[in-house]
C-alpha cells in the first residue's frame, strides 16, 4: 500500500464563494493549469500564496517569467481568480498571463508536472506553524520535504522562506542539517502580503531565510 502523506495544511474550503468566483473555478482555473508548462524564461513556484498578492506583484515585475502559485485553500485561489480576471468579460488580466495556479498540495504538483532542475526561484512565505508540540510533525518545512525541494531547483536557484513565528524559524534552521542546502542570506527586506500584516505571532518583524545548494 502507498504511504499517504501528512497532511501539512489546514482547511481546504471556508465561507461560500461568490457565483463569479465559483463559475472562475470551473470555467477559467482549469485553462492556467501548471501542467505541460511551455517558456523559455525563469520559472518561479510560490508555496501557500493565500490571496495571492505577492503572486501578482511578481508576475507584473516578471512577464516573461512563468510564475506558478500553490494554494490547496480553495477560497484562496477564488479570491486569487477574481483578482487576475476582468470582471467584464472574466478573461485573464494582460499583466497576469504568465501565472498558473495549482489547487492542491504542492508535492503532487512537484512530483507529477515539474521536471528536477527547472525552478529558478520558490517562494514559501508564512507557512502555518502549527505551533502545538503534537502538530509539528505537520510543519511544511521539514527536512524531507526541504530535500524534496531541493531535487526541483537549478543548481543556482532559490528558496525563501518568511515567517513571523521565530520558533518555526529556529527549527527550520535546525532541519536545514539534515539537508543538502545551505543559507546565502537571513538579510531581506520586508515582502508585505496580507499575512506578515496581520502578523499573528506577535513578532516585532518576521524573519527570512535565502536558501541555495551546498
Amino acid at each position: 500500500m502507498e504511504k499517504q502523506e501528512i497532511r501539512t495544511f489546514g482547511r481546504r474550503h471556508g465561507k461560500s464563494l461568490s457565483a463569479r468566483q465559483q463559475w472562475l473555478v470551473e470555467n477559467i482555473l482549469p485553462a492556467i493549469s501548471p501542467k505541460n508548462i511551455k517558456n523559455t524564461g525563469k520559472i518561479v513556484l510560490e508555496i501557500g500564496f493565500g490571496a495571492g498578492e505577492h503572486l501578482r506583484d511578481i508576475a507584473i515585475a516578471s512577464p516573461d517569467d512563468i510564475i506558478i502559485g500553490a494554494e490547496p485553500f480553495m477560497n484562496g485561489v477564488a479570491s486569487l481568480m477574481s483578482a487576475i480576471t476582468d470582471e467584464s468579460d472574466n478573461s485573464i488580466k494582460p499583466e497576469y498571463k504568465n501565472i498558473r495556479i495549482w489547487p492542491d498540495d504542492v508535492r503532487q504538483l512537484l512530483q507529477l508536472h515539474i521536471a528536477p532542475g527547472t525552478l529558478d526561484m520558490v517562494y514559501i512565505l508564512h507557512p502555518d506553524p502549527w505551533p502545538k508540540a503534537r502538530h509539528q510533525k505537520r510543519r511544511l518545512l521539514n527536512a524531507n520535504f526541504l530535500n524534496l525541494l531541493t531535487m526541483y531547483i537549478k543548481p543556482d536557484g532559490k528558496i525563501i522562506i518568511g515567517t513571523d513565528h521565530h520558533e518555526y524559524y529556529d527549527w527550520i534552521v535546525e532541519q536545514l542539517k539534515n539537508t543538502k542546502l545551505k543559507i546565502n542570506t537571513t538579510d531581506l527586506k520586508i515582502i508585505k502580503t496580507r499575512y506578515q500584516q496581520k502578523n499573528k505571532a506577535g513578532t516585532i518583524a518576521p524573519k527570512y531565510l535565502v536558501l541555495e545548494s551546498r
